[in-house]
């Protein structure tokens, strides 16, 4: 039976993977992508997804998948972490600004999420809203780079670029450049130019 930090590890990863999804699918919504020639060439059942629904399901399973990662580090009886360190991220035992690095990003998505909800997007008004939603381009660096830098066994080894794990975070940070790229470029290109 696979250890809780072990589980804790995977669901850290699959948080990562799914936020990255999430970002890439708000950064096709903030566009027109309906109306581009990629977009019309792929197969219908593919067009007929509705993406918004997606990328909300998508942050709600991130939110879920970013809660467990921490508890079980604190169910672990291997681990000498508390439910303080992760209020209190500075106090961890093992790698302090890293762990804060996670609690930040999990506290940054925690408001995007509620202010996406209806009630208070509406109080807020679109031009607020859509200022704290690109919080989540801060929150998913937070979280690749928290990725990238814990030790998976939290016994502060020196980061191994080239161990799977760090190569996922690797992938998801290229992914989240690329996509942002192209978003500023989309917003820049002359209109009616695709």
């Amino acid at each position: 039976m696979p250890e809780l930090l072990d589980v804790s590890a995977v669901l850290g990863l699959l948080a990562m993977v799914t936020l990255t999804l999430n970002v890439v699918m708000g950064i096709m919504l903030s566009t027109a992508y309906k109306t581009h020639p990629w977009w019309k060439k792929l197969p219908s059942k593919c067009r007929e997804i509705k993406l918004l629904t997606l990328h909300n399901w998508t942050a709600y399973i991130a939110l879920v998948l970013i809660i467990l990662h921490p508890l079980l580090l604190v169910a672990d009886a291997n681990t000498t972490f508390s439910l303080r360190h992760i209020f209190v991220p500075l106090s961890a035992p093992k790698q302090p600004v890293f762990v804060m690095l996670g609690s930040l990003a999990a506290l940054a998505f925690i408001i995007v999420i509620i202010t996406t909800q209806k009630m208070i997007k509406r109080a807020m008004g679109f031009r607020l809203w859509k200022n704290v939603h690109l919080i989540s381009y801060l929150t998913s660096l937070l979280f690749i780079v928290h990725g990238l830098i814990m030790d998976p066994l939290l016994k502060d080894r020196p980061t191994d670029w080239f161990d799977g794990e760090k190569l996922l975070c690797e992938l998801c940070l290229l992914v989240l450049v690329l996509a942002t790229a192209w978003r500023m470029w989309w917003q820049r290109r002359p209109y009616g130019v695709s």
